[in-house]
């Protein structure tokens, strides 16, 4: 999906790269599928505003507004006009193009499949319902740390699960010198770390998860960085989520 995504930017930056931005994200279906319909300027600069607007809303259904589908058709011409290749594109970019927007829809729907039967099988382990007592762990947080922890006994201590995640510190030494100022490993699971950085911002956005705010309140107060007491933050959640794991019993607020 990642060398497909790739590969679409390398042409469309050869066709049309005034597109980016035109609907927030590029991979969007309604993105994908009216470049698909109109894949040069030249096309869209045919078309009159309420022709793009039209057939914007045909995308998206009822999903947005006629405001927004009308600043999508006023962004879309701006970027047209400044499109530096106005003129037709070389038959093989176009073909390339529709092969690879096929590719990427196709990828997606994949992916969305995918993610339906990974939140199923998750539902059924106990383990899925225990960590997202932990306010801050949403469904897709929780499917997606038991999936990259897999059994909780492969750890014997909550600071192997820590060093796994990759954020134990990483110790500079030489000779009789020992650094004081570590950074972390990033060693280990990188999506299991990214989870963990998402859960702990959703927990102490607007106080949700009250221990770990005081925790990192805390830590700001003693002058460390935002990005240190995140850091801590996160390693005080995976002893959580060992203790959780380990003991089979939810997470208390007291």
């Amino acid at each position: 999906y990642v060398q497909a995504k790739l590969q679409f930017q390398a042409i469309l930056d050869q066709v049309f790269p005034e597109y980016h931005g035109v609907f927030g994200d590029l991979y969007s279906k309604v993105s994908l599928r009216f470049l698909a319909l109109h894949p040069t300027s030249k096309e869209v600069l045919e078309m009159s505003e309420k022709e793009i607007t039209t057939a914007i809303q045909r995308l998206t259904g009822r999903s947005r507004s006629a405001l927004w589908c009308l600043e999508r058709a006023q962004i879309l011409l701006a970027a047209a006009k400044r499109n530096p290749f106005k003129e037709m594109a070389f038959p093989s970019h176009l073909i390339s193009i529709q092969l690879l927007i096929n590719l990427l829809l196709q990828y997606q729907e994949h992916l969305a499949t995918l993610d339906k039967s990974i939140d199923a099988l998750a539902e059924e382990l106990l383990e899925y319902d225990l960590i997202q007592s932990i306010p801050g762990i949403g469904t897709k947080i929780a499917a997606t740390i038991l999936a990259e922890i897999g059994e909780i006994d492969r750890f014997d201590h909550a600071k192997k699960l820590v060093a796994f995640a990759g954020v134990d510190p990483s110790v500079f030494s030489s000779g009789k010198f020992i650094a004081t100022q570590n950074k972390i490993t990033k060693h280990g699971s990188r999506r299991l770390r990214t989870a963990l950085y998402q859960a702990v911002r959703c927990g102490i956005r607007s106080n949700r998860n009250k221990k770990l705010r005081a925790y990192y309140d805390k830590k700001r107060s003693e002058g460390k960085l935002f990005k240190v007491a995140i850091i801590a933050c996160v390693n005080k959640l995976i002893h959580w989520i060992f203790a959780i794991l380990t003991t089979k019993e939810a997470f208390r607020l007291e």
